[in-house]
């Protein structure tokens, strides 16, 4: 993780990772509605040639159970650094690894995640990655 100790942007730099950690926290426990909580909506993703704007009720409970999640366990991140952060809205350069139950690694997962601050709440507003 880059170092952003004296960004003048320090508070909002913190307010942002803390919702990544509840975002993959949430996730890796498989609460829909907990990792719901951790985005602003409407939200826009990225991936596998896709562009989806993700609304309340968007995510199931059966998306674990099916394609790129089916032999999944639990995600880390590996790397999340601070590209750009302002008051309001804080950039991240991540990394992340996907694990089956035995530890064995899925795959690792290059992403861009905005995160950000409306209505007083940190939330992911939109990300780019190379995850399936």
């Amino acid at each position: 993780m880059t170092d952003q100790s004296t960004s003048p942007h320090q508070a909002a730099i913190d307010g942002a990772m803390a919702c990544l950690d509840a975002f993959m926290t949430a996730f890796n426990a498989r609460d829909v509605p907990a990792w719901e909580k951790t985005f602003n909506f409407p939200s826009i993703r990225l991936a596998s040639g896709t562009l989806a704007i993700i609304e309340p009720g968007y995510h199931k409970p059966d998306m674990f159970d099916r394609g790129a999640l089916s032999e999944w366990d639990h995600s880390a991140w590996e790397r999340r650094a601070v590209i750009h952060a302002g008051p309001d809205k804080v950039h991240f350069d991540t990394r992340f690894s996907r694990y089956r139950a035995d530890g064995s690694v899925i795959g690792g997962f290059d992403s861009i995640y905005v995160v950000t601050l409306e209505a007083g709440h940190w939330g992911v507003k939109a990300r780019s990655s190379y995850a399936p």
